[in-house]
């Protein structure tokens, strides 16, 4: 057996440890990649954001490479479990850990913050995150013209708002938002920008996107873990009895599911009408566009217990002039919605949403929501 074949050999023995079986960094599983300098598994996304920090990280393939008996002897002494807990020993529990499936940006973020700013090495260490106000540039969408402007936002703990300025130096915010009422996510490729978050929020009881991005990623991925930490910090004050576990999930959060579904209307006699859907826990929100500044629409999806069901297909007799065959009908206590998909797989995707939102249960907080949604409409 040549030592090429033997290092392989005992670099897939050493996966078998407990925590080699998922990236280091982003828990994708099978990691085919090794950092021989920090001591970690990792994927093939990762490895390539590893290979930018060459200073810190030296990246080989665990098939394809040659690595040298002591290379492989220190990933046997170190691994993933090892290095996480000298790496990750003190994540603030409001900061975003990102998985696979999160963008590019967020997860270059998280494992510069780890390996080259080492900021989670030490605990006690002054975060960035908790300074309670943080105000700076950010390019935001226009409403109407779609332009892109730099615009000055003011995000304050004390008084728990995000408001921005049209001008850096104007004394009226142009909107005040209510931290509590934020869900900001990241939107690289509806965006069209590697930096960009999407900021959505209530205003008068209907729900308002606002689109931003920043051409440095450290820069907008320091605004997304602030604004959690001073959700974190609200939401402790609201319920002073829950613990983080039980608050975290209701910090930013991604969608669900994102995507296009024709409609008609209440009367259903309307025809078809292809619209963007949002579904964010358990509100589905509809726009004409992905990257409309307010909801057309939305509906509240509560607990299958309570009147609310999603079943594939349409109502005997419905009209279905639109373009899309694969049916959609959801049952509120209210009122029926019908959609049509373009694909059945889509339209299967979209059901196994709806019914697991439906057959989790409610919190208090979801009660509330449906009280305002029922008294809205």
């Amino acid at each position: 057996m040549s030592a090429n074949e033997r290092a392989t050999r005992a670099l897939r023995e050493i996966l078998q440890n407990p925590g080699n079986d998922a990236c280091a960094d982003c828990g994708a599983p099978d990691p085919m990649w090794g950092s021989c300098s920090l001591g970690v598994f990792i994927c093939l996304a990762c490895s390539g954001i590893h290979r930018n920090l060459p200073d810190i990280s030296k990246v080989k393939s665990l098939s394809l490479s040659h690595w040298e008996d002591q290379e492989v002897q220190f990933m046997t002494q170190h691994g993933n479990e090892l290095m996480r807990s000298k790496y990750e020993a003190a994540v603030p529990v409001y900061y975003y850990k990102p998985t696979h499936k999160d963008c590019q940006t967020l997860k270059e973020q998280w494992i510069r913050a780890k390996y080259e700013r080492k900021e989670f090495s030490e605990p006690g260490k002054n975060f960035t995150y908790e300074e309670g106000t943080r105000d700076g540039m950010l390019m935001k969408r226009g409403r109407d013209n779609g332009q892109f402007l730099s615009r000055r936002f003011v995000l304050s703990e004390r008084e728990g708002t995000l408001k921005y300025f049209t001008k850096y130096d104007a004394k009226e915010p142009k909107a005040v938002i209510k931290v509590d009422t934020i869900n900001a996510t990241f939107q690289p490729e509806k965006i069209g920008n590697p930096n960009s978050l999407q900021i959505t929020f209530l205003k008068d009881y209907s729900t308002r996107n606002i689109f931003v991005f920043h051409d440095n990623g450290k820069e907008i991925v320091d605004w997304f873990n602030t604004i959690r930490a001073v959700q974190l910090h609200y939401l402790k004050v609201a319920f002073p009895g829950a613990t983080d576990a039980e608050l975290v999930p209701k910090l930013t959060r991604n969608f669900l599911k994102e995507g296009y579904m024709e409609k008609t209307g209440p009367r259903q006699t309307e025809g078809f009408k292809k619209r963007w859907f949002t579904l964010d826990q358990r509100r589905l929100m509809y726009f004409k566009v992905p990257l409309d500044a307010f909801a057309k629409g939305e509906a509240f999806l509560g607990n299958k217990d309570h009147g609310y069901s999603a079943s594939p297909g349409l109502p005997a007799g419905t009209h279905c002039n639109g373009n899309w065959q694969h049916g959609i009908t959801i049952k509120t206590p209210e009122r029926s919605f019908l959609f049509t998909c373009e694909t059945e797989s889509d339209q299967q995707d979209w059901l196994k949403h709806f019914n697991d939102v439906m057959n989790a249960v409610m919190s208090p907080q979801d009660y509330t929501m449906e009280a305002l949604f029922r008294h809205r409409h």
